[in-house]
């Protein structure tokens, strides 16, 4: 017998197998996940922006904002920064974006963002104090914030434009009113 032929019906056996799970892998809207500060005033941000301005998360009560926890290092993180963009300029002046660069200084998530794009707060955060309090587990992770203060979702790995927008729309539905 030979083993050539198994061999590569085995490989391709595989293959399929993987094909299948990246064709049927969780869209963003899959991958909320339920969490213990969803339904729950957000932790406050109070920090240091890398620009050296000063942040504070309550200053933006009125608006939606997305949190958004990163490392430069972290590739989905990258690949997960043009849909961020699109989301800020689509909900420029109304909506927010911050994001919390994780155990890294001002210097490193300057040059991501150079590099990637962006144009909102970020926070280097060393330590990772807002993480904690957030309950970061892996990244990237992402939160959304009403306009009251409350989490309405937070999302396990990259997030869309159009994925953070459906769920601000779902919120926004009035009370009884349906999904």
């Amino acid at each position: 017998m030979k083993r050539a032929p198994v061999i590569a019906g085995v490989v391709a056996v595989v293959l399929a197998g993987l094909v299948t799970l990246f064709a049927f892998s969780p869209n963003d809207a899959e991958r909320r996940e339920a969490a213990p500060l969803v339904g729950k005033p957000a932790p406050p941000i109070t920090a240091t922006t890398i620009s050296g301005e000063r942040f504070d998360l309550d200053a933006l009560r009125g608006g939606w904002v997305v949190v958004n926890f990163f490392a430069t290092w972290c590739g989905p993180c990258k690949v997960e920064q043009p849909e961020l963009i699109k989301f800020a300029q689509r909900h420029a002046g109304s909506d927010f974006v911050v994001s919390i660069s994780l155990n890294e200084g001002p210097a490193a998530a300057k040059k991501f963002f150079e590099a990637n794009g962006g144009d909102w707060p970020v926070i280097a955060q060393g330590n990772g104090s807002i993480a904690l309090d957030y309950g970061v587990i892996r990244l990237p992770e992402s939160y959304i914030v009403d306009p009251d203060g409350i989490v309405v979702a937070k999302f396990n790995g990259g997030v869309t434009a159009a994925g953070l927008d459906r769920v601000i729309q779902g919120s926004r539905a009035p009370a009884g009113g349906g999904s």
